[in-house]
């Protein structure tokens, strides 16, 4: 089986964030990831993982107002100075956590805005960003999310997302790819699995059950398949990276309902 992390902003949620941890820690979780942890100081984050034996595995960069609704920096216009302020923040906070993988939101696109436009911008900030990230010795993340979810978003396909990573040309860029997004959008998550994991620019999955985002083994999601085609794959070309459990527990937040949905992890 690949190597499961705990995604805490969906994960434990009767919990305060850093008591997730331990949760996590005691459900076999050996790797954490956090959306936007930036309210927690990085120094308590590093000792709460280090006590609890977790790697953080991925952090999101500062998205923008996420509460007036944005949804990332990189490609709006006239917001390039936010835009650098938010990766040199994650950068560090990041190597301070021992993240090695930030995921940079790509931002919603205006109805009445140019797609192309909106794409080229989003190169050019990832190619800054990629520089910067590239120093700091951590890997940037881009990654489809589905228009059900978050209507608007810029990037929605996978072959999107891996022709910008090319184009980028960056080893410090790679593709975050979520299974439950992907199954919302493109259907056939085994072999889009099988598709895109050999190319060397797949840096990160996250699972989730479709169509309800609940654990992996509630819906229509072929789990099994998929993480069985990661496996395949990764003993064939060393991949090691990790598949983050970002989604909602069935059980709601009630104390040890993300635990009782877990067996999935056990039976695949």
């Amino acid at each position: 089986m690949p190597r499961f992390s705990a995604n805490l902003g969906f994960l434990y949620p009767e919990l305060p964030f850093l008591d997730r941890l331990e949760a996590a820690a005691c459900d076999g979780f050996r790797g954490i990831e956090c959306l936007f942890p930036y309210d927690v100081p990085a120094a308590q984050l590093r000792a709460r993982a280090g006590a609890n034996g977790l790697d953080v595995v991925l952090i999101n960069a500062p998205p923008g107002d996420w509460a007036a609704g944005e949804r990332g920096l990189a490609s709006l216009s006239d917001r390039e100075p936010e835009f650098r302020g938010s990766i040199t923040r994650a950068l560090a906070y990041a190597h301070e956590v021992g993240a090695p993988r930030v995921h940079v939101l790509a931002g919603l696109l205006d109805a009445r805005a140019d797609r192309a436009a909106a794409v080229e911008r989003f190169e050019v900030r990832l190619r800054w960003a990629a520089e910067q990230a590239a120093q700091a010795g951590i890997t940037l993340m881009i990654e489809p999310i589905n228009p059900h979810d978050m209507p608007g978003y810029l990037l929605q396909r996978q072959d999107e997302a891996h022709a910008i990573v090319e184009r980028v040309a960056s080893a410090s860029l790679k593709v975050q790819m979520d299974l439950y997004h992907c199954a919302r959008v493109e259907g056939d998550v085994v072999e889009q699995v099988r598709r895109w994991l050999p190319t060397g620019q797949v840096g990160h999955f996250q699972i989730a059950g479709a169509p309800d985002r609940h654990e992996p083994d509630i819906g229509t999601l072929d789990w099994r398949g998929s993480l069985a085609a990661i496996d395949q794959i990764a003993a064939a070309t060393g991949w090691d990276g990790w598949v983050g459990c970002e989604y909602r527990p069935l059980r709601g937040a009630v104390p040890g309902g993300t635990s009782r949905g877990l067996g999935w992890m056990e039976t695949g």
